[in-house]
């Protein structure tokens, strides 16, 4: 059984929230808050939480300065953002924050269930579509890419594209056709070459690349 809390200013989506949870987490609890303050109240009272869902447009916090405020004083929270805002550039910072997954409030009742399923399992979840748009005012000159990318293999670039698009490992490997653990090996050599320490951080790192761009990478190496 799981313990969440949806954090969220308006009664019918919370309502809509806990119908979802009821269905697609049978036995699930679920903590309710209309503010950073009762959500953060709440949170440090609930030693169980697995789970915050939290709304980047609250009456106490604006942005992105909610989700601030809670990594800062609950660091160990699991946090996903459930948002109206579908900007790319949104979606970055946030995980760059520290959430562990970002939900569109548009994503559909099942792909909702899926996704919190994938967050409570222990994975990032991003949402596919978004990840894919290209950023919506593209330099006029593509910047150089990463140095670290040059250091990938074309298996590694094929891995780390779908991290980007919001793939689970088991997804990844059933694609490419190549076993679960080998994935594991790959994220944890990307990780090596990239210089980072999540997943999240390489992710943003090929955020920031786009496909055209991965190309002159294998070219260059």
């Amino acid at each position: 059984m799981h313990t969440l809390m949806v954090a969220d200013d308006h009664p019918l989506f919370r309502d809509a929230i806990a119908s979802v949870i009821e269905a697609g987490l049978p036995g699930s609890r679920l903590l309710e808050a209309e503010s950073l303050a009762g959500a953060l109240g709440q949170a440090r009272a609930c030693a169980e939480l697995d789970l915050l869902l939290l709304d980047l447009n609250l009456p106490d916090a604006e942005g992105l300065s909610g989700l601030r405020a809670l990594r800062q004083a609950l660091p160990e929270l699991p946090v996903a953002v459930i948002s109206a805002d579908q900007e790319r550039r949104t979606v970055l910072d946030a995980l760059d924050l520290g959430a562990v997954g970002y939900i569109p409030k548009s994503t559909p009742r099942q792909a909702l269930i899926s996704a919190l399923r994938h967050i409570l399992s222990g994975q990032v979840y991003l949402p596919p579509d978004i990840m894919r748009r290209p950023p919506a005012e593209p330099p006029a000159a593509p910047p150089p890419p990463p140095p670290g990318l040059s250091r990938l293999t074309d298996k590694q670039l094929e891995v780390l594209a779908r991290l980007a698009r919001g793939d689970s490992n088991k997804a990844i490997a059933r694609e490419l056709g190549i076993a679960e653990t080998t994935v594991k090996t790959h994220v944890s050599a990307i990780l090596r070459r990239l210089g980072v320490g999540s997943r999240v951080q390489a992710i943003l790192v090929a955020g920031e690349v786009e496909p055209g761009e991965r190309d002159v990478v294998r070219r260059q190496r």
